[in-house]
């Protein structure tokens, strides 16, 4: 979910791609439903393992963020160019076990969690920062801003 709304509210500045540790070779029927709801294309994706773009021949990432509530015990990967990188930890709503509702719920809730993030952290001034400054050290204002963005 996360990829389709970077992609829609950070069209032309940012383009997005979700990856994660164990991907199930799935997109969740819920998740297609949330993105479709907020009438948004989901053409082209699919479940894709983060490994994918720790290759050398990878997109090029300035931001990395972890979302999945589990992700934060695990390690990442060594990502080329070293780019920025948080942790928004969201409640995984593939985990939630219940009725039909509960998990759709569960979703919902994600959706909107993960939608007030990026819409916060696309209001940080990113279009002043070039990008060199992103992968140097002093981008440690910047950081600190993106980490907030994970704790509200």
């Amino acid at each position: 979910m996360a990829e389709a709304i970077m992609n829609a509210r950070g069209k032309p500045n940012f383009i997005a791609y979700s990856a994660g540790s164990h991907p199930t070779g799935i997109v969740r029927p819920e998740a297609l439903k949330q993105i479709e709801m907020a009438d948004w294309p989901t053409t082209g994706l699919r479940s894709k393992s983060w490994e994918e773009f720790a290759k050398p021949d990878a997109p090029k990432l300035d931001f990395v963020f972890t979302v999945c509530d589990s992700a934060a015990k695990e390690v990442c990967p060594i990502w080329p160019g070293q780019p920025l990188s948080a942790h928004w930890g969201v409640p995984d709503p593939a985990a939630v076990q219940g009725t039909e509702k509960e998990v759709q719920r569960a979703f919902n809730n994600a959706f909107y969690m993960l939608q007030r993030r990026i819409e916060l952290f696309l209001s940080l001034p990113l279009k002043s920062i070039d990008s060199v400054a992103l992968h140097r050290q002093d981008s440690t204002a910047l950081q600190k801003e993106i980490d907030n963005i994970g704790r509200q």
